[in-house]
């Protein structure tokens, strides 16, 4: 398949238009009698001289369906989400799909079993994945390196994010301090800020606090995220039975909230800055306490999530395809193909932490990124649909070939043997004798040979050599770690 092809969803729809009209009206009671939590002084005046009402005695502010209204239509309906070459560009908005990684995985399960702490070379060598991976379509720094001083980790880790992957590179980050760092290393990167807010190729993420909280810290990070005018997650992660009702239509109803919140807040701070429509809804199991990703139930509202950032045409940050299993076995396997299908097909647009997830993204396998392109490969296949015209219907073939002939030889098998079907590269499709005789090898050992076989090759070097003398001159704690092999 084309992997430049643009993949469209919206098939599925899982809410009526009626039940969107009664999410977004829930929604907005809640943020104009309910209101939100807020004690950031410079965020009070924003939301204040925007029209809001702020209580400052408990930090409560309330919003109004007019402001609600105004900034929604302000946000834009799309923008693109640059690379650092020109064919790894995505545009997002609308119901185009796609997928991409995601972060922050505390922990590497190896391919022997053991899980050890994540390490800054997981950064360097998922970022290698993601740039060759077909279906990736950008990299959020998966892990949380243990080895890298915190005082220091915004820069490193996006500097050998930048070193990794030309695809569009996105993070959280510790303190402002870290965030300005970074967009000043990226203006060099870019040639300089204005070049950079042209044409962003990174992009952060940020926080909001469930049920209705914006903690001060977060929301410096979104203000100033805002102020320059570049790619902009509020993350929200309302779960359900915990941070947020039970039901899924009352967890929808808070997470919806709770991303007018971010588009509210990041409007008012600059019109028109690119924000996403930002959601990371799961579910509690009410039996263990833990909080589960990769249940069924969190692809239908994530699938709902993509219905109602059409609904205000703003493009979404979606998450599924973690899964809870703490192998990639055949528990990972439904987990993420069932939710990053689901999403796929409501047209989800920004769809993050698809790659690589397990144990509810605690952890990451290099081998499931290989299984994970394959199940997104699938989506994207089955988003492309069925092509039906003349030339693929085949009348005259199938009247050239007549009753007990075969396809084989003909030209028309030739031309489309190849872009009709996807074909996934984990997948074992020989015989059972053939099966053994190549050592009964698994899904997962096959991923993991063909993961450890990408690294082997030579590293690109991404970065000019002069850029990174400038880059690393001007932030010294760069070169002051080495990575461990």
């Amino acid at each position: 398949m084309d992997k430049k092809r643009i993949h469209f969803g919206g098939q599925y729809k899982v809410l009526t238009e009626r039940n969107i009209e009664d999410i977004h009206e829930a929604s907005v009671q809640l943020l104009t009698d309910t209101g939100f939590e807020v004690s950031l002084p410079e965020a009070q005046e924003i939301l204040e001289n925007g029209g809001a009402t702020v209580n400052r005695e408990n930090n409560r502010v309330y919003l109004t369906r007019e402001i609600i209204s105004k900034c929604v239509k302000q946000a834009p309906a799309e923008f693109t989400f640059y690379g650092r070459e020109e064919s790894n560009n995505i545009v997002l908005g609308g119901r185009r799909v796609h997928f991409g990684t995601g972060g922050k995985a505390l922990y590497i399960l190896d391919v022997n079993s053991d899980r050890r702490p994540a390490e800054l070379r997981d950064i360097v060598n998922l970022g290698r994945l993601t740039d060759y991976l077909e279906y990736a379509d950008f990299f959020i720094i998966p892990v949380q390196p243990h080895d890298v001083n915190i005082n220091c980790l915004d820069v490193i880790e996006f500097y050998h994010a930048f070193k990794s992957t030309t695809k569009p590179v996105m993070g959280g980050v510790t303190d402002l301090q870290g965030l300005k760092k970074v967009i000043e290393m990226a203006s060099v990167i870019a040639g300089s800020k204005e070049e950079l807010q042209k044409k962003p190729f990174v992009g952060f993420i940020t926080s909001i606090s469930s049920p209705l909280k914006l903690e001060d810290d977060r929301t410096e990070i979104l203000i100033e995220i805002a102020r320059n005018n570049l790619p902009l997650v509020t993350s929200t992660a309302p779960i359900a039975g915990a941070t947020a009702p039970v039901t899924l239509s009352g967890t929808l109803v808070l997470q919806n909230a709770e991303a007018l919140i971010g588009v509210v807040l990041s409007q008012l701070v600059n019109p028109g800055c690119p924000v996403l429509y930002s959601a990371v809804p799961c579910v509690m199991d009410m039996r263990s306490g833990t909080f589960l990703m990769g249940t069924i139930e969190s692809g239908l509202m994530n699938a709902a999530i993509a219905q109602l950032s059409h609904y205000y045409r703003i493009p979404c940050y979606t998450t599924v395809g973690a899964a809870d299993s703490k192998l990639p076995d055949a528990q990972s396997a439904y987990e993420s193909a069932t939710t990053c299908m689901l999403t796929a097909l409501a047209g989800g647009n920004f769809v993050h932490q698809a790659f690589g997830f397990l144990e509810g993204a605690l952890t990451i396998s290099y081998g499931k990124y290989i299984i994970d392109n394959d199940i997104i490969g699938s989506c994207m296949r089955t988003l492309r649909g069925i092509e039906v015209n003349d030339e693929t219907m085949a009348l005259d073939v199938i009247a050239k070939v007549g009753p007990g002939g075969d396809f084989l030889s003909e030209e028309h098998t030739v031309k489309y043997m190849r872009s009709e079907r996807f074909r996934p590269v984990t997948t074992n499709a020989f015989s059972y004798e053939k099966w053994i005789k190549s050592g009964k090898q698994s899904t997962w050992g096959k991923s993991e040979e063909i993961a450890a076989k990408i690294l082997d090759e030579k590293p690109k070097i991404l970065l000019p050599t002069e850029i990174d003398a400038i880059i690393c001159s001007r932030f010294p704690e760069i070169k002051a770690l080495e990575i461990s092999a």
